[in-house]
């Protein structure tokens, strides 16, 4: 029988959330980048945060908007969360973070929220905080606004091939495009442009005090197997850590074996395990 409700949490227990996001700052980092610029009314953060535990000692917490995120999620915590989810109309379009809450919460709510486009049940969650000690490729550097244009079509072919499903599909692509734009705007998109097309590509999808976590990185096909990514990603890393944040992170699908070692050159070294869930 679960003894402690499950909760909407409001503005005035902020600081309890804040400090449960600083226990994860890896696997929580794109909540606690959400809750640093907008807060947790949920009107302005387009999304709602659960908490689990009693008003003195929040116990877990869990972001529902986009996507749905467990943090510090305990067994008692993921089968509360999953009981006050059941009732509930599926709107997320993933559930990500750490492998054993979010396997846990699927469990429960496949029956309910069912079927899953793609499950990916082992994904290392990565991290450093030591610039590189291989060469950084000299050619990688922030986009400029003026490139939206290049970097768009490559950003498009990624989130296509990694996703497995084009984000231009629900609105032609217009809210896809002005995420680019803002990453660009930002100074958190990199490229290797060769005559005006992009060969290399990453952004900084989330910044937070803690962390700089590296997301959409891609290689144009015609340039793989040509051993460009790993100085291009000392790059991104180095600008990262110089300017940025204190540590980078990412996570990384486990077939991904070229990829890790990739991150593996660059200095990365596991800090966890995340599962997703897509729809």
């Amino acid at each position: 029988m679960l003894t402690v409700p499950v909760r909407q949490l409001g503005e005035s227990e902020r600081r309890a959330v804040e400090r449960l996001l600083d226990l994860d700052p890896f696997a929580g980092a794109q909540v606690a980048e959400r809750i640093s610029a907008r807060g947790l009314a949920w009107w302005r953060a387009e999304g709602r945060i659960l908490g689990y535990g009693t008003r003195r000692n929040l116990e877990s917490i869990c972001w529902l908007g986009g996507n749905l995120t467990p943090i510090l999620a305990t067994d008692s915590a993921v089968a509360a969360f999953a009981e006050q989810l059941s009732g509930e109309e599926r709107l997320c379009s993933s559930i990500v973070g750490r492998a054993d809450a979010v396997l846990g919460l699927w469990e429960r709510l496949a029956d309910h929220w069912g079927p899953a486009r793609d499950v990916r049940p082992n994904q290392p969650l990565l991290a450093t905080d030591a610039l590189p000690a291989i060469p950084a490729d000299p050619e990688v550097r922030r986009v400029r606004p003026s490139e939206v244009h290049r970097l768009f079509p490559a950003a498009v072919a990624m989130y296509a091939e990694e996703v497995g499903v084009s984000p231009l599909a629900d609105d032609g692509g217009r809210a896809y495009r002005r995420r680019v734009e803002d990453l660009v705007r930002a100074g958190r998109a990199y490229a290797r442009l060769v005559d005006g097309e992009v060969v290399f590509k990453a952004e900084l999808a989330v910044v937070t005090r803690r962390t700089a976590q590296i997301q959409g990185v891609w290689v144009a096909p015609q340039w793989r197997g040509r051993g460009i990514a790993s100085a291009a990603m000392a790059a991104v890393v180095r600008d990262a850590l110089l300017r940025v944040a204190p540590t980078v992170s990412l996570y990384v699908n486990d077939f991904n074996r070229p990829a890790r070692r990739v991150y593996e050159r660059c200095g990365f070294h596991p800090v966890g395990t995340l599962a997703t869930i897509l729809f």
